[in-house]
């Protein structure tokens, strides 16, 4: 009798565990080496990031949102310029990094800046099975927050153009304008 009861609560535990919400950490600027160095060996997969809500959602838009939950992102395209390793193909406005449940990596970035709906998700290929609730409790946590102004630049090597990006005032937008002169990128 006590055997079984110790049987079904073991059981009970597991099964509850996969129902909790993983916690999701942002990984800050300064900590961009540790993570890397961290995960330098992680097979990354987009699988498992199932469509949902936030794939139809501007990017524009997530972008404020993340802002608001998150704060500032990991790495932007100015961050990129300034480690000299910047090329057209690696054209992003943002990036967000994160570690779920304080061992598993995600990265969050723009598809083409502020032209597109979603974002393109990515994380640790031997933790797929688990993407499918990360990615909805990130959807949730991201499209309940109300948006935040934030100011971003992008370059899109397709049109040749650089954009300042931004959420102020209650408006989004997306304008022209010259390369800013803090960002080094020939």
């Amino acid at each position: 009798m006590i055997i079984t009861l110790i049987m079904f609560m073991a059981i009970s535990t597991s099964v509850y565990a996969q129902f909790d919400e993983p916690e999701i950490v942002k990984v800050e600027a300064k900590d961009k080496a540790a993570f890397q160095a961290k995960f330098a060996e992680i097979k990354w997969t987009g699988q498992g990031f199932n469509y949902n809500k936030l794939d139809r959602i501007p990017a524009i838009e997530i972008r404020a949102h993340l802002q608001s939950v998150y704060g500032e992102p990991t790495q932007t395209i100015e961050d990129i310029a300034k480690t000299g390793t910047y090329r057209p193909g690696k054209a992003i406005q943002f990036e967000y990094w994160f570690i779920i449940d304080g061992k598993i990596p995600m990265m969050v970035l723009d598809l083409d800046g502020p032209f597109e709906d979603g974002l393109v998700y990515v994380g640790a290929s031997r933790y797929i099975d688990l993407m499918p609730q990360v990615k909805r409790t990130f959807t949730r946590v991201v499209t309940e927050a109300e948006p935040k102004e934030f100011t971003d630049y992008f370059f899109s090597p397709e049109r040749g153009q650089w954009y300042e990006v931004k959420y102020a005032n209650g408006k989004y937008s997306k304008t022209e304008v010259k390369k800013p002169s803090h960002i080094n990128i020939k």
